[in-house]
């Protein structure tokens, strides 16, 4: 079984690559998207897939694994050949299979040659769980890891760990992107009034309870300005 093959770019077909590998040619069925990434006469790796059958023995070679694991995907479907594989991943690349088996888009399949309406929605049919589940793996196996001051950590506990300081310190300012905590404790407490300012309040205070509370008015003729001997009378 053939994983890849490494040569020099021999010679160049329809849909071929010949690959010499010391002295010996492999010809290589393939796709346009791998046909635009080599040159004849520059070396080039090519991921291999191989079709056994009674009469013959043939190889596809593709300059990505992920294009390779599309061909092999595309394959297992009924009614789907390896020419007509190749006809679909020469019109969408591997992410595009994959938007348009998600997305239920027929047209993305049916611009390939060959492949008609009936044909595309068996694609879908059978590799939406197929290329779902594969993309779930992907992700959970390479989460995303993130600089921090206390040095790689995850996203996923980098999110925790800034929503547990914002639960302590307090909602963050949306202007100013302070914590509320951090707006009270560096706030400036107002200027504390002097000496001499609290000394004239207490004195006013006593003057006011020796004279019964009250307050002189001023207006002639008021009771409250008459002598309190004046105004017993």
């Amino acid at each position: 079984m053939f994983h890849h093959i490494e040569g020099i770019v021999s010679e160049i077909g329809p849909n071929l690559a010949v690959l010499d590998c010391g002295g010996i040619g492999f010809a290589l069925n393939t796709t346009l998207h791998t046909l635009s990434q080599i040159k004849a006469g520059e070396k080039c790796k090519l991921f291999v897939s191989e079709a056994v059958k009674e009469d013959a023995f043939d190889l596809y070679g593709f300059f990505t694994k992920s294009e390779r694991r599309c061909f092999e995907m595309l394959t297992a479907v009924s009614g789907i050949g390896p020419k007509a594989a190749l006809s679909i991943l020469s019109s969408n690349t591997p992410e595009g299979l994959a938007l348009a088996v998600m997305n239920n888009n027929e047209k993305a399949l049916t611009v390939a040659p060959g492949i008609g309406k009936k044909i595309a929605q068996r694609v879908i049919l059978e590799l939406k769980d197929k290329i779902g589940q594969e993309t779930a793996a992907v992700e959970i196996s390479m989460p995303q890891v993130v600089q921090t001051g206390d040095g790689l950590r995850s996203a996923g506990s980098n999110t925790t760990a800034s929503a547990t300081t914002t639960s302590r310190t307090g909602a963050a300012c949306p202007s100013t992107g302070t914590s509320r905590a951090s707006r009270t404790k560096n706030a400036s407490p107002g200027p504390r009034p002097s000496r001499s300012t609290r000394w004239s309040a207490n004195s006013r205070t006593a003057a006011e309870r020796r004279r019964g509370g009250r307050r002189r008015c001023s207006t002639p003729g008021c009771a409250s300005a008459r002598s309190p001997s004046t105004a017993n009378a």
